[in-house]
């Protein structure tokens, strides 16, 4: 009676995991149809359950964005952030993928900290920190997560909004649907209603096949709505009708169609200023900020900018030739000194501009862009903050001293090198004056 031989994929898992689990540690073995056909004792102990072979990709990995990301992540083979499934255990790893010519992939995992270390650090769905204020924050959004009610996150530019975003929808029970992100400030007013809504075959000119919209393809996910209070008043008119009704009506068409959607939105202005000045509805702003969620800038994080600016050193160094071991002391300074405006997302910027331009081991003051330089031309202490006067005080310079200052408006208008009324007044001007 002829012996029966195991197949390929068995044949991949059994020549290829001791060799792995000895190199590489923890990896998953993945066949070119997507399915398990092994894992390493590591990632076995990690998890703590075995992975049943033949279970499909999707049913055990997913990446941040949703499991419609997980083509790109094997065929790009970059790491990314992702939940890894056995049994009811969930774990958040960074995982990269190695293709195995024809046969497959080999998944190496590295398990993300998500818990606080002694040290206080966090890692949650991308954002570091070691902040006490932000970690608040993680756990509202945990709570928060398993509600269907709207969500508002607010925060400067580059403060991590959509990574929030992504956290609410992966750890929520639509994480396994759709998660969709669209930004209101990116288009044209007449492009954006079609992009929300879909629209109908001959609608416009060039509309010459039927499309669903973001609402649509969301449906059982999430929608992100990045910069909402861009959305100009005719269609806000129209997003409140979808989120009452829950149903969407195409561009050109006339039948509603049922959606299932969370909406989770973001915006870097203060809705109800926006309602006061007539820009934003007040109905359709109590709609979307049934929960609202604020982030800290990376000037309120003062003890994250140095942490983070060695991590982001550390992964320039993975792609680059050039390793920076530590940071000169007067480098050390200006950063910390400097008032972030465009917070982390600035921080990393820097980083790689300071990585590129600089040489050697240590980053030193030279190396930094051009605005720290000339802060350091300037006779005052406060080089970011240089003095004007009157309603020309920059809205960014009005708010970097009041930040330095601790919300001290006299001290904040001695940095500035004006009156406390003058300041008064320009905060007026911004609608912060009794605030």
């Amino acid at each position: 009676m002829p012996t029966s031989r195991p197949p390929r994929s068995s044949q991949l898992a059994l020549s290829a995991l001791d060799a792995l689990d000895a190199l590489a540690g923890a990896v998953l073995l993945v066949d070119a149809s997507r399915r398990v056909v092994g894992l390493t004792s590591a990632l076995e102990a990690q998890l703590g359950a075995p992975v049943r072979e033949g279970t499909p990709l999707a049913e055990v990995l997913v990446p941040q964005g949703g499991v419609e990301r997980l083509e790109a992540v094997l065929t790009t083979g970059r790491e990314t952030t992702a939940r890894l499934r056995a049994g009811a255990e969930t774990q958040a790893v960074r995982v990269r993928a190695v293709a195995l010519e024809k046969e497959g992939w080999a998944l190496t995992v590295t398990r993300e900290p998500t818990a606080r270390s002694a040290e206080g650090v966090e890692v949650f769905h991308g954002l570091w920190t070691q902040d006490a204020e932000l970690r608040r924050v993680f756990r509202i959004v945990e709570k928060v997560a398993r509600a269907e009610s709207s969500v508002l996150v607010r925060g400067e530019s580059g403060t991590g909004k959509e990574n929030i975003a992504h956290a609410l929808h992966a750890l929520s029970a639509r994480g396994k649907g759709p998660f969709r992100a669209i930004n209101c400030a990116a288009l044209p007013p007449n492009l954006l209603e079609s992009e929300l809504f879909g629209h109908v075959r001959g609608a416009f000119t060039g509309a010459v096949r039927d499309s669903p919209g973001h609402f649509r393809l969301a449906h059982g996910g999430s929608l992100f709505l990045d910069e909402v209070a861009e959305l100009p008043l005719d269609l806000q008119a129209k997003m409140l009708r979808v989120l009452e009704t829950r149903t969407v009506i195409p561009v050109g068409g006339r039948a509603p169609v049922p959606v299932d959607v969370r909406i989770i939105a973001a915006t870097h202005r203060a809705l109800r200023r926006e309602v006061e000045a007539g820009r934003f509805r007040a109905d359709l702003m109590y709609r979307l900020r049934v929960v609202p969620i604020f982030l800290p800038t990376l000037r309120e994080r003062r003890g994250d900018i140095l942490p983070l600016a060695l991590r982001f050193l550390g992964e320039l160094h993975q792609r680059g030739t050039r390793r920076v071991e530590r940071i000169a002391p007067g480098a050390r300074r200006l950063l910390e000194a400097h008032t972030w405006p465009g917070n982390v997302r600035e921080l990393r910027n820097v980083m790689e501009y300071a990585y590129v331009i600089g040489e050697g081991a240590v980053l030193r003051e030279v190396d930094l862009p051009p605005e720290f330089s000339e802060g350091r031309t300037a006779s005052s202490p406060a080089v970011a903050l240089s003095p004007t006067t009157g309603v020309l005080l920059d809205e960014q310079k009005v708010r970097a001293a009041l930040a330095r200052a601790g919300g001290n408006r006299s001290e904040a208008a001695r940095l500035l090198g004006v009156s406390r009324v003058t300041l008064w007044r320009r905060l007026r001007a911004l609608g912060e004056a009794g605030h």
